[in-house]
């Protein structure tokens, strides 16, 4: 196998359709021409998988398909333990479908409402996959994971999803009172990309 896009810097499309994602992975990898699926009007597919690497596959494979171009995605969450893991793999429509950030925020701390706070604990977990084409039979998989605890209320105006929740216990603040270039550096997604840029390039 030679990752020959992405060590030559050719154009590798990026699955995603979420504008903080977006930016994230943009800053992080801003030496790389990423082109965006929305450019090819790619319809993102359903999230079928029960796992954030059977997702992220799939999000793979059907922008490589539409673009015809190596691709990257990736699939990610908050996993909870005192709700078994939960939201997981449906963290972005925990409330639903069409689901705001807010509405996700409010059901997870409904749920939690009366769990005290060292039973709170919480982790972000992305998985992050770059395939060559859509029939790739090796995609090349990195994951990060980020450690913390869920406030009972949000703080902070940075970021998106669950983070003005995730308190970050090693920076003694939320997620979302980061700047993006300190969340960057120490984010599940930001762990995993980095990952995968090192697998990419041994």
């Amino acid at each position: 196998m030679t990752f020959s896009s992405f060590q030559h810097k050719s154009e590798v499309v990026l699955a995603s359709g979420n504008a903080g994602k977006i930016r994230e992975i943009q800053a992080i990898v801003a030496e790389h021409p990423i082109v965006l699926q929305s450019a090819f009007n790619v319809v993102e597919c359903e999230e079928t998988g029960i796992s954030f690497v059977e997702n992220a596959i799939l999000k793979a494979r059907n922008a490589s398909l539409h673009c015809n171009l190596p691709a990257i995605a990736d699939d990610s969450g908050l996993v909870v333990d005192a709700l078994h893991g939960s939201p997981g793999v449906i963290s972005a429509r925990y409330s639903g479908l069409g689901a705001t950030d807010q509405d996700n925020i409010d059901k997870l701390l409904h749920e939690l409402a009366g769990v005290p706070e060292h039973l709170r604990t919480a982790r972000f977990v992305c998985v992050m996959v770059y395939i060559e084409h859509a029939n790739d039979p090796c995609p090349v998989i990195a994951q990060g994971v980020w450690e913390g605890l869920i406030l009972k209320q949000p703080i902070g105006e940075n970021g998106f999803g669950y983070d003005p929740v995730f308190w970050v216990p090693e920076q003694n603040c939320a997620s979302a009172e980061l700047s993006a270039e300190v969340k960057n550096s120490l984010s599940h997604r930001g762990q995993a990309l980095r990952h995968l840029t090192a697998l990419l390039h041994p």
